[in-house]
């Protein structure tokens, strides 16, 4: 970074005030070498986000690929919550599945890892990379499937992206679910990277109960063709993040847990976006500074109010 750049950076960091809210901080990350990494480890944090698709268990490669992620998660004492979303198969990527087939897909995956008790029937469900950006009321039959198949499981129902078509696609999500909603989970990418409150406003308005940021974070780069543009630096990323919880996180007592996304560049042939929080060499970068520094303060501030 440039020198300019780093001191105004530090500055923002200076000045940010102490953490008056307390939300369990976690990463959503898809690769499980994270959990080796010692800057992860400094962190201290053991709450993690993992996107994989609905049919995971009819996908050899897939399936490895869960093993793997969570055997190094309870390796390093971390809790999973586990994301579905549109399968990996490219002549069915646009395919949803029956309530009746995701039901079976979901003991499957009960049947094959009995220890995730955290889930999000579909992720990012109103964006249109998903094939449930035009059916909220498909995207609520997953979510009561998944409510009344494990009765003791945490249940996020609907997991969104803050843009637009977001509150309309809410309301037509809770008047189709049979269940009660308690537990929303939102991607404020928008919000954090313009530096506005208007879209987690919104949803806070939009719908009752706890909030989780499910997914969120500055933009480092990108190689899309969205028309949703955000600024991209390593330094925005920092300012983007320290935006977050110096604001975002503080509008509601109701937001209980934040997800930053993700910890390193991904890999994947095709993968377009990076948040990361470390770079392709295994250094740093501004923003793990950033969530270190908030990370600290929040546990601090957990600890005072116990003691008092």
């Amino acid at each position: 970074m440039a020198r300019g750049a780093l001191l105004a950076l530090l500055a923002i960091l200076l000045l940010a005030p102490a953490a008056s809210a307390s939300p369990t901080v976690g990463v959503g990350e898809q690769d499980p070498l994270m959990f080796s990494d010692p800057n992860w480890r400094e962190l201290g944090l053991r709450d993690v986000r993992l996107v994989t698709s609905w049919d995971v268990t009819r996908v050899g490669f897939e399936r490895r690929e869960v093993d793997a992620y969570l055997k190094a998660a309870e390796t390093a004492g971390a809790e999973v919550v586990v994301a579905f979303g549109r399968t990996r198969i490219d002549s069915r990527r646009k395919v949803l599945p029956s309530p009746a087939r995701y039901r079976r897909a979901f003991r499957d995956f009960r049947r094959r890892w009995p220890s995730v008790r955290t889930f999000i029937p579909w992720n990012e469900a109103n964006h249109c990379s998903q094939p449930t950006c035009h059916q909220p009321a498909k995207a609520a039959a997953y979510f009561d499937v998944m409510r009344s198949s494990c009765k003791t499981c945490t249940v996020v129902a609907a997991d969104v992206l803050d843009t637009p078509d977001m509150v309309p696609w809410l309301r037509a999500f809770r008047a189709a679910a049979r269940h009660e909603p308690r537990l929303w989970g939102l991607h404020n990418y928008v919000d954090a990277n313009r530096f506005s409150t208007k879209g987690t406003r919104a949803l806070l308005k939009t719908v009752p109960g706890a909030v989780w940021f499910t997914e969120t974070g500055g933009l480092v780069s990108r190689k899309s063709s969205s028309p949703i543009r955000f600024p991209e630096s390593k330094a925005h990323a920092a300012k983007a993040t320290t935006f977050l919880f110096r604001r975002l996180v503080r509008l509601s007592p109701r937001v209980r847990r934040v997800y930053v996304y993700h910890w390193s560049p991904a890999t994947r042939p095709g993968d377009t976006w990076d948040s990361a929080l470390i770079d392709k060499n295994g250094m740093p970068r501004p923003a793990y500074a950033v969530l270190r520094l908030w990370v600290g303060r929040i546990a601090r501030a957990n600890r005072a109010r116990r003691g008092s």
